[in-house]
């Protein structure tokens, strides 16, 4: 991909449909007058008179209690530098998007226009009544340092510089489960820090807290070593002058040092520098996006390293998100004063822990990897495993409590280990979650409708992504010339004409010829269909040399699944086919079907589409809980529709009793667990809502997932074709660029699980 059009897209990304990356969303109703006089006037006076009797009743009746300010003067923004508080908008809203989406905690982002250091506090102890938090982020030091020490002394709510404090405390835990890997005490290691930014003084600062010896550490900045002679040094760093006379470089440091941090530059450790490090050295090399050493080039010198990034496509990412969202949710819950020492050790020690813990399988999935295990390759939790938000969350509310910062006394800690639980798996996290098992293993992807800009887009995308590899099938001048005029850039990928020279054209028409000829196929009209890019496509994946094939963007959707019948065939033990949607909800998603295929399903017809999407549903990690819908609920109506459904239950109950499934039921009984229990208590999906759901016809259930997608605001990834033998997906027509990117991704995903189901 050029570099014009990834600019182009980061641009498009930030301003098209509603400019940015956050908005405000009320949380009460609004519908009526009724509720907006209670939202404001004279309704809000009764809060507004108990929070003046009592100041602490404003995390009752307000945000302030789940509200955090994202703070910069965008002095030191990335790897940007001193671009101004306006152009680090981007970065801020977009911390605050990472907060939400990991934590659920809200965020104002603000970017203050002031660079001195009482100005700046000033402003930011003046909106203490506002949050309940402060982060702020992307200060350049030294100021940082006065500005963060002052705020925390003045101020009483939580405040943390992220850049200093997050890197600290994720590669503070990494640390401690790399030195117990490679049988080294951390109050004996030799240990080299390269820079000395805020990052990397915090950074060292938790290494002493954690037992490292101060006469063990030497830090260089970009004018060389820190020692007592240099004149040029604040406070801060003084600190961490070393005594020793025998450095003079990095290269004099390395010498039989047992680890090596770095938050400096790319390219700066040589492999010499690195063999001349102790038996089973540890590196960081955490500058982005290019490492102080390569990864690859680190392990092919040294078998016996612990090798970590801040890179996400090697093991060991050292990632903020790790500790920032679950710091201030622990912080927050508990109305801490401060987030102190105590709490940071408390997040390091509960991320290093996690570590040591059997992974869930939803991570092993995620991630593409049998069995994710702590050891050199794995000495801190990933990103999506969901249980950071509990064991984090709860360590550091625990030692706020402890240290007597907390103004809240949590006293049930199940209940709250279940509210923290709640509160994420409510967005797009699968598709997040898909996106990263995909790109463990990127499957060859052949595109029926390749001359179309959306198709081609879409392509460039899973291309750059690592998530598949293109095959485009269409006109290639045409093809070429969108990618021109569009500045797509896919490299070397494959381009095949079907109405060309296509390879293996003969060999995939005699294979339609041979199947199909006592259907009315002769082999000139073989020929002729092989000429249509379907027909090519599914051959292309019959015979191995693609793994799925996408299509139906502007094509009907018979047009695509008729081809892939033909060729492909439908799964052993099936027989036949079915179309599910996955609705992407803020309660989670939700799966419809059957939505595209099979027009009125018989009731034998419902217990296989149901047996399919079960077995789809599993596939994604996720425990079906089905219900059969009707406008009938357990027999309150007659009619062959409410039958039909009551039927297919009973037979699904007789052959799949392990199964969770219950029905006929109307749809809002499904989705409300309370109004199913208050009365239907025997219903076996009792507990919790329905997260499958089976429609009596293609009619209610296409309605139903065009309905939720337009009216409630869902993302519909679909639809999802199941029960061929080998990955086919129909696309929407018109589907969105985005649509597509998900159809691949879960063609990809389709692939994988087919792979490894031959494999087993």
């Amino acid at each position: 991909m050029n570099k014009t059009n990834r600019k182009l897209d980061a641009l498009n990304y930030h301003a098209k449909g509603r400019p940015g990356k956050i908005q405000v969303v009320p949380t009460k109703p609004t519908n009526s007058q009724r509720d907006l006089t209670m939202a404001y006037s004279p309704g809000v006076a009764e809060p507004c008179l108990k929070i003046a009797e009592n100041k602490d009743d404003v995390y009752k009746y307000t945000t302030k209690g789940n509200l955090v300010a994202v703070i910069s003067n965008g002095t030191a923004v990335l790897g940007l530098g001193n671009i101004g508080p306006e152009a680090s908008k981007p970065v801020m809203e977009g911390k605050g998007l990472l907060f939400k989406i990991y934590a659920d905690i809200d965020v104002f982002d603000l970017e203050i226009d002031a660079t001195n250091v009482d100005e700046f506090v000033n402003i930011v102890k003046a909106l203490e009544p506002t949050f309940g938090g402060i982060n702020l982020e992307d200060i350049s030091a030294p100021t940082c340092f006065e500005i963060e020490k002052r705020l925390k002394a003045e101020m009483n709510i939580p405040v943390m510089h992220d850049d200093q404090h997050g890197t600290a405390i994720i590669s503070g835990a990494a640390l401690s489960n790399a030195c117990e890997i490679q049988g080294k005490k951390l109050s004996e290691i030799k240990l080299v820090v390269n820079g000395a930014g805020a990052a990397a003084i915090s950074c060292s600062k938790i290494y002493l807290s954690l037992g490292v010896k101060k006469e063990n550490l030497v830090m260089f900045d970009i004018n060389g070593v820190l020692n007592k002679e240099r004149t040029d040094l604040d406070e801060l760093r003084m600190f961490f002058a070393t005594d020793r006379t025998d450095v003079k470089n990095l290269s004099d440091a390395m010498k039989d040092a047992d680890v090596f941090i770095g938050l400096s530059a790319g390219n700066v450790v040589s492999p010499d520098m690195l063999r001349s490090m102790a038996p089973n050295p540890i590196v960081f090399a955490m500058a982005n996006p290019t490492p102080e050493i390569d990864y690859e080039t680190a392990v092919e010198t040294r078998d016996d390293i612990i090798m970590a990034t801040g890179r996400s496509d090697f093991p060991n990412q050292v990632n903020n998100v790790l500790g920032f969202p679950y710091i201030f949710r622990g912080a927050l819950d508990v109305r801490a004063t401060a987030i102190n020492e105590e709490m940071k050790l408390a997040a390091a020690n509960a991320i290093a822990e996690l570590a040591k813990k059997p992974v869930p399988e939803a991570v092993n999935l995620a991630y593409n990897l049998k069995n994710i295990k702590f050891g050199r390759d794995y000495i801190i939790p990933k990103p999506m495993d969901q249980r950071l938000i509990t064991e984090v969350s709860m360590a550091v509310a625990k030692a706020a409590i402890e240290s007597g910062v907390a103004r809240r006394v949590i006293e049930d800690w199940d209940a709250y280990a279940e509210e923290l639980r709640s509160r994420i798996g409510k967005d797009d996290r699968l598709l997040r979650n898909i996106s990263i098992k995909a790109k463990q293993s990127p499957k060859r992807v052949v595109f029926a409708e390749a001359d179309n800009y959306k198709i081609l887009k879409a392509a460039q995308i899973v291309k750059d992504e690592g998530i598949a590899t293109p095959i485009l099938l269409g006109n290639i001048q045409k093809i070429k010339s969108i990618m021109e005029e569009t500045e797509l850039d896919l490299g070397d990928v494959s381009i095949i004409d079907t109405k060309g020279d296509a390879p293996h054209f003969e060999e995939y028409a005699q294979y339609l010829y041979e199947k199909r000829q006592r259907r009315g196929i002769t082999l000139y009209e073989a020929r002729k269909l092989m000429t249509d890019r379907n027909y090519y496509g599914a051959c292309m994946v019959q015979f191995g040399e693609a793994d799925a094939l996408i299509s139906g963007l502007t094509k009907s959707y018979v047009s695509t699944v008729k081809p892939a019948l033909q060729i492909i065939g439908t799964e052993p033990g099936t027989s036949r086919v079915a179309g599910m949607y996955m609705m992407i909800t803020q309660k989670g998603p939700v799966f419809f079907g059957d939505t595209t295929v099979n027009v009125n399903p018989t009731v034998e017809e419902l217990v296989d589409i149901t047996v399919l999407i079960e077995k789809s549903v599993r596939q994604f990690n996720i425990q079906p809980r089905i219900a059969h819908l009707s406008y009938s609920n357990f027999g309150s109506n007659d009619g062959p529709i409410p039958e039909k459904s009551r039927e297919a239950v009973r037979i699904l109950h007789e052959r799949y009793p392990d199964m969770v499934v219950d029905g006929e039921m109307q749809a809002n009984f499904a989705i409300n667990s309370n109004l199913l229990a208050d009365n239907f208590p025997f219903a076996t999906i009792n507990g919790q809502p329905a997260n499958t759901l089976i429609f009596p016809n293609l009619e209610s259930g296409n309605i139903a997932y065009k309905l939720l997608q337009e009216l409630g605001g869902a993302e519909a990834v679909g639809p999802i074709l199941l029960g061929l033998n080998k990955p086919v997906h129909v696309l929407q027509l018109g589907s969105s660029v985005r649509e597509i990117v998900n159809m691949i991704t879960i063609a990809v995903i389709d692939a994988q699980q087919k792979e490894s189901s031959r494999n087993a």
